[in-house]
């Protein structure tokens, strides 16, 4: 009797000290569990939907692909599919199932060997959010634990609404939304019984039951969850024969998880916000709403790449083999703005956003050339001249003096007389002769104002900012929103300072807009995953030119197009105001013009400095084509709207006799000018009265 009494004791204390080991274990275990009360401020991973100006979808982007819905969304049938085939007691267990339990312990006991497999749907949800995947004893403890809390602490439904969000369905969805979409690019709303079961059937083994990747296994899997959606009454037995008669159609859409047009549009809208409000924004389920027209960004694209695709192979035959260089495509940036607010409609940042983010629209400085032009008239209008002022375009001689340039001469043949003042060997030092030269090297000697923009003529701009002085037009400039550096020097006049293209594109938006500055911006407004607001845009704009001046300068740009260095955007078929510029060596090239709609520029050229475009390469032969195929198809369908004439506007003829081949004729460029009432010359000769028959517009 006392050695059966000593052997209870001996079992009962070693029972205790097992229990206490284990109530000891358990409550380092419980202790060190994550706080199940965090699921009610649980936000998944969500993808940022971004559409264009017409709520079009232009891209998802995300780590993973999700978009959360509620309960009452997902149908019932799609429901019972996932219970059916994962947890069919999931609404009259307590979170774990006894008899998948005891049959997972006993394997464990057998084999000793940790297991998936049994886990109910709490239990997967427990794993997948609070958990890791590895197959330890101590994982399945937390997971008990943690699985009986969330029973606890949430109703079912909330349990399976946040499961059928959450799981994995391969090709980087998540949740049922996203797999519905990336399956059958349908919302779940328009499921099929047979897609139901097709994506319940997923989660199982993402990668082997893909229908993408395994079309034979995952139908074989869809007609087992048929199977048991008909044996537990959620189905009838013909709804199961239809479906599993139903071919898996699988529609890819790539193009709802990935983007192909405005890559580097949507990498701006990304840099902002993740500057703005932190990198993880882009994972929070905000759609935001941007002012990019698709249809102008696709035309943009097939633009640039239509014209510089036969430009590169020219260049590849005729420069890149004969000077044993490596081959590189040339570059280009366009971008449209609308003038009315600033809204941005396309842009081109490159060639290829996947070879250089890059975005040259609006990173890139470059020369600026004879774009510049345009903002160096503007000054010279608002400091009194007019587009009948007579310039003289006549050959200028330069020299410096140690502080500054000053005009020797403007014949060319008192290059002979130089040698007096300096030595012969400093006629080719740059640093001390400065001799500007026409682009035709033709002289047309007194020539008005608004036929020397038309022409852009060299001469003429550099004496018209030696009238209103460099500081004048640097003023005009930043007014007018360029913020790249610029020298108090002649050669501003000829654009020798960088540029960046959406300043130049913003800038010549305040003429096509009546005089008000607007600054691009590209979101209209971004909401939260419960569709909450959280920015909108309201357009930055201000004032700055009269309506009078505005006009006066679009005009001129009109006459540019219609008689001048511009012609090739005639092309275009409408009313339209336009610049092109070209510098030193044609290493950059420019085309900036607009219409009352819309206002574009292009830039074309190389990111190595030291490579020409070709010595007859302008912006009027590369960089306008591209401009014009784009403003074409934009506002194909489009109205045709020409600039309208404010109040306090007369227009006069001005006739100027010239040697360019760009007129009409050989001697004579009639145009027809725009000037602020009472401005009109009275005695200058080269103003007409008669204009009434020069244009049909």
């Amino acid at each position: 009797m006392l050695k059966i009494i000593k052997i209870f004791l001996i079992s009962s204390i070693i029972v205790v000290f097992i229990t206490c080991l284990f109530i000891n274990f358990s409550k380092k275990i419980i202790n060190n569990l994550q706080d199940i009360h965090q699921l009610e401020n649980y936000i998944p991973n969500l993808s940022t939907k971004i559409y264009d100006k017409n709520n079009n979808l232009i891209a998802e982007i995300c780590d993973e692909k999700r978009s959360f819905i509620s309960i009452n969304e997902i149908p019932d049938i799609l429901q019972k599919a996932f219970i059916s085939i994962e947890d069919n007691n999931f609404f009259n267990h307590w979170g774990i199932s006894i008899k998948s339990s005891t049959r997972a312990l006993i394997k464990i006991l057998l084999t000793w060997k940790i297991s998936e497999g049994g886990s109910t749907i709490s239990q997967q949800l427990t794993k997948t959010i609070f958990l890791n995947r590895k197959k330890t004893l101590i994982r399945k403890i937390k997971e008990a634990f943690l699985t009986i809390q969330l029973e606890k602490n949430y109703s079912k439904k909330e349990i399976l609404q946040l499961y059928m969000n959450q799981i994995y369905f391969g090709n980087g969805a998540y949740g049922v939304q996203a797999a519905a979409k990336t399956y059958f690019n349908k919302n779940v709303q328009d499921l099929s019984i047979s897609e139901c079961a097709t994506i319940a059937a997923i989660p199982k083994s993402p990668n082997y039951y893909n229908p993408l990747k395994n079309i034979n296994e995952s139908t074989k899997r869809r007609n087992l969850v048929l199977s048991k959606m008909k044996k537990f009454g959620y189905i009838t037995n013909k709804q199961k024969k239809n479906a599993i008669k139903e071919n898996i159609k699988i529609i890819e859409t790539n193009n709802l998880t990935s983007y192909k047009n405005g890559l580097y549009f949507i990498e701006l809208i990304k840099m902002t916000l993740e500057n703005k409000y932190g990198p993880d924004i882009m994972k929070s389920g905000i759609s935001i709403y941007t002012t990019l027209d698709i249809k102008a960004q696709k035309a943009a694209e097939k633009a640039v790449e239509e014209i510089l695709s036969k430009f590169d192979e020219n260049m590849k035959q005729n420069f890149f083999e004969k000077n044993k260089k490596p081959f590189t495509k040339v570059q280009c940036a366009l971008i449209a703005i609308d003038p009315i607010d600033g809204a941005i409609r396309a842009m081109v940042g490159g060639r290829d956003f996947r070879e250089s983010q890059f975005n040259r629209a609006t990173q890139a400085k470059r020369q600026a050339g004879s774009i510049f032009k345009p903002l160096l008239y503007l000054s010279a209008i608002e400091y009194g001249l007019t587009p009948a002022t007579i310039l003289n375009d006549k050959p200028m001689i330069f020299l410096y003096n140690g502080k500054s340039w000053n005009l020797f001469s403007r014949n060319v043949s008192d290059l002979k007389t130089l040698t007096e003042i300096i030595p012969e060997k400093s006629l080719t030092d740059t640093k001390k002769i400065w001799i500007p030269k026409n682009y035709s090297n033709k002289y047309n000697g007194q020539i008005a104002l608004g036929a020397a923009l038309a022409l852009s003529i060299n001469t003429c701009a550099i004496e018209t900012i030696m009238e209103i002085t460099p500081k004048n037009v640097i003023e005009t400039a930043k007014k007018l929103g360029l913020t790249t550096d610029m020298t108090d020097s002649f050669s501003l006049a000829l654009g020798s300072n960088d540029i960046i293209l959406q300043e130049i594109v913003s800038a010549f938006s305040v003429f096509a807009s009546g005089g008000i500055k607007s600054i691009p911006y590209a979101i209209i407004k971004i909401v939260d995953r419960n569709n909450k607001i959280i920015e909108q845009k309201i357009p930055e704009q201000d004032e700055i030119l009269s309506q009078q001046i505005s006009f006066i300068i679009t005009n001129m740009l009109k006459n540019t197009v219609e008689k001048g260095t511009a012609k090739c955007a005639k092309n275009l078929g409408r009313p339209c105001a336009a610049k092109t510029g070209t510098t030193n060596k044609s290493k950059d090239v420019w085309f900036v013009g607009y219409t009352p709609q819309i206002v574009a520029g292009v830039w074309v050229g190389y990111d190595d400095r030291s490579i020409s475009l070709g010595d007859r390469v302008t912006g009027s032969s590369l960089a306008c084509p591209i401009w014009t195929n784009f403003m074409k198809e934009t506002l194909n369908k489009e109205k045709i709207l020409n600039f309208t004439e404010p109040d306090g506007i007369e227009l006069a003829l001005v006739n100027s006799k010239i040697k360019s081949k760009l007129s009409n004729n050989d001697n004579i460029l009639v145009l027809l000018e725009a000037f602020k009432h009472g401005t009109v010359p009275k005695s200058n000769n080269i103003v007409l009265s008669d204009y009434s028959n020069l244009y049909n517009s």
